[in-house]
This record gives C-alpha cells, sequence and structure tokens, in this order.
C-alpha cells in the first residue's frame, strides 16, 4: 500500500490525465490502461482507428497511445488523421509497436507521431513518455 502511495505523489502531473489507448490487443490496452489509471489518468480504450476518431472528438484527450498494426484503420492512418484535424494538431501521439526498425519511426514521425514506444514496454517507460507528453502540451 505504501508503494502506491509513493508512486501517486511522485506522478502528480499524471493526475486527471486523460489518456486515451488505441490497440486491437485486449492484453496491451488492458495492462496499459492499468498501469495509467493507477497512477491517476483518466483513461479511454479503443480497439481500433475508427472506434478512437469517434471517442476522440467527444472525449478530447491529452495524449493518445496508438497500436500500428490494426485492422482497417492502421496507426498511421489514424495519427495522419488525428494530426491533420485543427482541433487535435497538438495532442500529442505515441505510437506503441513491436516494429523498431528505422523505417517504422521515419514513417511514425512523417505522419505526426510525437513518440515511439516498442512493445513490450516496462510500466517506467510508459509513465516517462507520457509525462513528458503530457507536460508538453500543457505547456503549448
Amino acid at each position: 500500500m505504501s508503494n502506491e502511495a509513493n508512486s501517486q505523489e511522485g506522478n502528480d502531473a499524471l493526475d486527471g490525465l486523460k489518456v486515451m489507448i488505441i490497440d486491437d490487443s485486449r492484453t496491451i490496452r488492458k495492462s496499459a490502461e492499468t498501469m495509467l489509471s493507477r497512477e491517476g489518468c483518466e483513461v479511454l480504450t479503443a480497439d481500433d482507428g475508427f472506434e478512437a476518431l469517434s471517442l476522440i472528438h467527444t472525449h478530447h484527450p491529452d495524449v493518445i497511445l496508438i497500436d500500428i498494426m490494426m485492422p482497417r484503420l492502421d496507426g498511421y492512418q489514424t495519427c495522419a488523421i488525428i494530426k491533420n484535424n485543427q482541433k487535435f494538431k497538438a495532442t500529442p501521439v505515441i505510437m506503441l509497436t513491436s516494429k523498431d526498425g528505422l523505417f517504422d519511426k521515419a514513417r511514425g514521425r512523417i505522419v505526426g507521431s510525437d513518440h515511439y514506444l516498442t512493445k513490450p514496454f516496462t510500466k517506467d517507460e510508459l509513465l516517462e513518455a507520457v509525462l513528458s507528453h503530457a507536460q508538453l502540451s500543457k505547456a503549448a
């Protein structure tokens, strides 16, 4: 119990932060949701880009995590749609993927992603990425 209290004290900046996780893997969605909600984040989930786009317009997340390999609308396409929308252009998008090649990272940058997190990721890696981009989006 004291570990939970300590981790929440250390990440006050995450309290109330609205984070969207878009991934077709229920396991990844659930584990990222658990990690973030324990730190005080409000977490929204979607299992594909189409579902996510309507939720983004309704809930206006502070940070968006997107898997690249998804059916129907992949992460690159979803990110490009988000970043081409004036309302959400400044919203940080973190790509989540098992693809860690130079080409994949470059393609993520081209469509506007702000960060690239390779699966499997640790709790610390996830929290650090979300926290650094949340602070940037609030400063903007």
